[in-house]
């Protein structure tokens, strides 16, 4: 449909004789929050990787703002407007919080080709990388360096860092993982905040915070889409109750 952000049609994974993935179609329309779920080895990840570009598909097509990015590479598609993260954290740990904001800030911009020029003589660029980390509630320890932070505040630095470019879609694998309640809870607030306007599709293990922050959700199993729909909906799902809450 025109307002589909992503779409995904008959899109495989195979690994040898492994199907990783396994015939996933899927929409997710503009402004969608989705959550992903499923077991260990469903695939979750796989999947996000398709969608992002860093794996090949083996079957399928994958639309993005309603361009054919079957074959497009990363760069491509976050040029379109998709950002991700990751389940574990990938950040420049010896640069400061600011620094690794002002990169991605830049990276898609056309002062990234400026050999010249230091970073410090764009004011715009500084400006907002202040600015998105005051959004995800950095801003207090700008100057630290990356590897001194709790792992909180870097899941927390990877969400701006996915916010930089603007994208209109972010994808977030895990953004909960390996942090305390406490945490967990600061990240759901975080992630509830953000601009409406922005589509989220994210993996997340925590089905308590998954079902608060998605209006719809898509499980995987084995690769296979088993079940997709309203909040409500999957929790009263009898195959969904047995396979991914063990009930």
């Amino acid at each position: 449909m025109a307002d589909d952000v992503l779409r995904l049609e008959g899109v495989a994974k195979h690994f040898g004789g492994l199907r990783a993935v396994d015939g996933v179609s899927l929409s997710v329309r503009a402004g969608e929050r989705r959550a992903l779920i499923g077991p260990n080895g469903a695939g979750k990840t796989t999947l996000f990787n398709l969608v992002a570009g860093t794996l090949p598909v083996t079957e399928g097509t994958i639309r993005l703002f309603g361009a054919n990015v079957t074959g497009a590479p990363p760069h491509r598609r976050a040029a379109l407007g998709l950002a991700r993260t990751f389940q574990i954290t990938n950040l420049f740990l010896g640069l400061t919080v600011l620094e690794n904001c002002l990169l991605a800030v830049q990276a898609l911009t056309p002062t990234r080709f400026s050999m010249l020029r230091p970073v410090g003589g764009y004011p715009a660029l500084h400006d907002r990388a202040r600015a998105i980390l005051a959004a995800v509630g950095l801003m207090g320890v700008d100057g630290a360096v990356v590897a001194n932070l709790s792992h909180g505040e870097q899941r927390q630095l990877e969400i701006a860092l996915a916010l930089a470019g603007k994208p209109r879609l972010v994808l977030l694998d895990e953004p909960t993982a390996g942090l305390s309640p406490a945490e967990s809870r600061l990240m759901a607030d975080l992630l509830a905040g953000l601009d409406p306007a922005i589509t989220v599709l994210m993996i997340e293990h925590d089905m308590d915070i998954a079902l608060a922050l998605a209006s719809r959700v898509t499980v995987l199993h084995q690769g296979r889409v088993i079940a997709d729909g309203s909040r409500d909906e999957i929790r009263s799902d009898p195959q969904v109750r047995e396979i991914y809450l063990g009930v």
